[in-house]
């Protein structure tokens, strides 16, 4: 075992399978001591099961590891406090915090349900968002923890899976609020975007060029969570097999100011596109490039 988290205490949510268990695992192994969080529902966030984290609790003891399973659902505020009070009763402290659980339900966005909107919104956006807010009071007072976030290429869009979309959008947002808002108290914030074989990558519809194991961005997340880290705080990575990227921070491209009085619609259209113009959306590229594949093959 190594010891790059040796004396800390790491809550690992989504730990049951896929990413979040090579990270509850990987932070075992490097000295921590890992609160197993898992609904232990599937893919669609149905049939609940206490068993899946108290599955790799077992693992991570027979390896020679400290861990605690907590089967609560962290889309409540009570399952996201649960987790937190947890790792203070069991030892004391809670050093990180990683939020990786999540659910799809996947639809076109004009045939897209409220049932299918709700629950991936509240798994994603509000499961990160209740954990970090139970995680971030303790820490404030501790002077010191670090926040983990899980976020996805599919920040930028997605064709069918608005919802997924719209809360890995957020939770970036959330990241970067966490990481302005904590820094004087010591405490930092980051989101990690994996492309990695799981459950979830299996539905991707399109091929994944640049894809590797969970436990790449396990090995990824440990060092966010280490001592080597304490001054990474509002960024966004990509893990994607033997590649590490930083996202750019959001900024104004270009801008064009009225010269004289208030904007109106005719001097909008005279002087916008030329001067302010558009951003080229890379991924509406790629769908129009598949589009025009698809009907080539009919």
């Amino acid at each position: 075992m190594g010891n790059f988290l040796a004396g800390k205490v790491v809550a690992v949510t989504g730990a049951g399978r896929g990413i979040g268990r090579a990270v509850a695992l990987a932070c075992a192994q490097e000295g921590g001591k890992v609160v197993v969080n898992d609904y232990g529902v599937a893919i669609d966030g149905a049939e609940p099961s206490s068993e899946v984290a108290e599955a790799v609790v077992k693992e991570i003891e027979a390896a020679g590891g400290t861990a605690t399973a907590v089967a609560d659902d962290v889309s409540t505020m009570a399952g996201g406090q649960r987790i937190v009070d947890t790792a203070l009763a069991q030892y004391g402290r809670i050093d990180g915090v990683v939020c990786v659980a999540g659910i799809l339900r996947e639809r076109m966005l004009f045939n897209m349900s409220e049932e299918e909107w709700d629950p991936v919104v509240a798994t994603h956006l509000k499961g990160t968002f209740t954990v970090f807010r139970a995680a971030a009071a303790v820490m404030r007072r501790q002077g010191s923890g670090t926040l983990v976030g899980f976020t996805s290429g599919n920040h930028q869009g997605s064709v069918s899976q608005a919802n997924y979309s719209a809360a890995k959008g957020g939770i970036i947002s959330l990241v970067r609020s966490a990481a302005l808002g904590l820094h004087k108290y010591g405490v930092t914030a980051n989101a990690v975007a994996p492309v990695a074989r799981t459950r979830m990558s299996a539905n991707v519809p399109m091929e994944l060029t640049e894809i590797g194991e969970p436990e790449d961005v396990a090995a990824f997340v440990v060092y966010l969570l280490s001592d080597r880290a304490r001054e990474v705080t509002g960024q966004v990575y990509t893990v994607a097999g033997p590649k590490i990227a930083v996202w750019a921070q959001p900024v104004e491209l270009r801008s064009v100011h009225a010269d004289e009085g208030s904007w109106t619609p005719e001097r909008v259209a005279e002087l916008v596109p030329d001067m302010v113009g558009v951003d080229p959306m890379p991924l509406l590229g790629q769908v129009s490039a598949m589009a025009a594949a698809a009907r080539r093959r009919r």
